[in-house]
């Protein structure tokens, strides 16, 4: 068993982890569902390639954690390492400051980009290519992998087809099936499941997270996304009482959510309200918590918030977006089913 405390700071990553050590492939692709440790593992699998410690040190075969190649990728500034993560992306990943040519810097009039631009990917193609300055290879970190436009995509193919001698790479992605068959077909697959519950829930406790099992189901088992969740101030006791809330139309207690999550809980209870509506049983929320509604009312719901998660962080006005959205599920909600509808849940194509 990996210590996790020496190497990985989440311990469903142990078996994972000696897995693509085992491999030996010059790319891996890391693919799963999204907050469960894509992007950890990859820089893991990083500090182990570049390791510089003892065979005693490096016994449980990851990085030792003591030598100065490990010392230098915790502070960011390990001269092998490249990480490429949309510009967005960068702070919530600790990466903030840190950017490649062609980047955004904290402090810039622009606005962050979603995707890995070209120009970045051109940056690592180039720094793929060059010597190795403290000899152990280099390594190329690529986070989120579907970010990469079509372009940034057709550039880095063209490196993975013919790789220089001594560079890896991981590519971690949470939508593998977005990625060109090409860049897949190069690529070992690492693939990622959702932890056991129990172990997440711990996981989650020894970080100060009250009803973390709670929580842990609201985030659909994903302990990444539940801590998140925790340090932007969202109450587990709050959620199985959110489907009441919005059938009533009751905004206040989401005024200082992120419109991000507001959007993404939405779908969530859109989710499970069309799942009992159907006669299926919720996902995210308790039986108790939830009640039928009308099918059609809550499909058109959730074509509406589809469109406008695409959007959520733009600049709106928090207020006024906020109680437009709550009235939204008020509405949708408190439709009564209709009997001897015909149910359209199968076209709306919801997640199992």
């Amino acid at each position: 068993m990996v210590d996790a405390d020496a190497s990985l700071p989440l311990p469903w990553l142990d078996e994972p982890l000696g897995r693509a050590l085992r491999q030996g492939a010059h790319a891996l692709l890391v693919h799963g569902p999204e907050g469960i440790g894509q992007f950890e593992l990859g820089l893991t699998l990083a500090k182990a390639w570049l390791c510089e410690g003892t065979a005693e040190q490096r016994s449980h075969g990851a990085g030792c954690g003591v030598c100065r190649s490990c010392h230098l990728i915790e502070a960011r500034s390990h001269p092998d390492l490249l990480v490429l993560i949309p510009e967005l992306l960068r702070e919530s990943l600790g990466w903030a400051g840190e950017s490649e040519e062609g980047g955004w810097e904290k402090g810039s009039k622009s606005k962050p980009s979603k995707e890995i631009k070209v120009e970045a990917v051109r940056t690592a193609v180039s720094f793929a290519q060059t010597t190795s300055a403290r000899g152990r290879g280099k390594v190329l970190v690529l986070h989120p992998a579907e970010r990469m436009n079509a372009v940034a995509a057709n550039t880095l193919l063209k490196t993975l087809e013919e790789p220089p001698g001594n560079a890896r790479f991981v590519l971690s992605s949470a939508a593998p099936d977005s990625l060109l068959p090409t860049i897949r077909s190069r690529c070992q697959a690492v693939p990622l499941v959702l932890p056991p519950q129990d172990a997440a829930a711990a996981w989650l406790s020894a970080r100060g997270v009250n009803d973390a099992a709670a929580l842990l189901a609201a985030c659909g088992g994903k302990p990444l996304q539940a801590l998140e969740w925790h340090e932007e101030g969202i109450d587990a006791k709050l959620w199985p009482k959110i489907p009441a809330l919005l059938a009533r139309g009751d905004a206040l207690p989401f005024m200082a959510w992120p419109l991000p999550r507001l959007v993404e809980t939405l779908q969530k209870v859109c989710h499970d309200a069309l799942r009992v509506s159907a006669g299926a049983a919720p996902r995210y929320f308790p039986l108790v918590s939830m009640r039928a509604a009308e099918i059609h009312a809550l499909g058109a719901w959730w074509r509406d918030l589809q469109r406008i998660a695409e959007y959520a962080e733009h600049p709106w006005s928090a207020g006024l977006m906020v109680e437009a959205l709550v009235d939204s599920a008020r509405k949708a909600l408190s439709e009564p089913p209709v009997s001897g509808r015909p149910s359209g849940v199968k076209s709306l194509h919801l997640p199992a």
